[in-house]
């Protein structure tokens, strides 16, 4: 039940960040336009590009989290056996989840901090520029909470214990032995 709301909403996020970027372009693009054009502007545009980028940049890595899309290197783990693969794999999980509550508590604190404070242009709660990390350390340690109990039930196969992707060029995600 949480996979299919996870797969669900990463599905959701994909939407959201598409209309972030056809946003994003049509206003940078557009406020180019009118300053070379008709020497005039889009005042929002640089503020609301900028925190769109933020928010795209964090629901895309909750979509990368949850795609195992995130490049890294397996020369150690991949020389282990399952159990040693698993045993780091839980390690891992273990330091990310330690990391998202991190990044939670001080998102957290920013944005309550900056509640009252508003933008210069948009006049917009200054906490809408930190938001996006306490959303992505819920949803990635939700992730990360649904793959460790996958882990440690004993749910996972063992070709899942290594989850990186060396290269964004194998088709394979690194899994090419020569």
């Amino acid at each position: 039940m949480v996979q299919k709301f996870i797969d669900g909403f990463c599905k959701a996020l994909n939407v959201v960040i598409a209309v972030c970027l056809a946003v994003m372009v049509v206003l940078v693009f557009g406020n180019v336009v009118m300053r070379y054009g008709f020497n005039s502007g889009i005042t929002l545009s640089e503020e609301l590009s900028r925190w769109l980028f933020v928010w795209m940049t964090f629901m895309g890595a909750i979509v990368a989290l949850r795609e195992h899309g995130h490049l890294g290197t397996d020369m150690l783990v991949g020389k282990l056996g399952p159990a040693g693969k698993k045993f780091c794999l839980g390690l891992s999980y273990v330091a990310m989840l330690f990391i998202c509550w991190l990044l939670f508590s001080g998102a957290y604190q920013q944005a309550v901090i900056n509640l009252d404070s508003t933008s210069a242009v948009m006049e917009v709660s200054m906490a809408w520029i930190y938001a996006p990390g306490v959303v992505f350390a819920v949803l990635g340690g939700l992730i990360l909470l649904t793959e460790l109990f996958r882990l440690l039930t004993g749910q996972m196969r063992d070709e899942d214990l290594v989850m990186i992707q060396e290269s964004e060029e194998s088709p394979h995600g690194g899994a090419d032995k020569a």
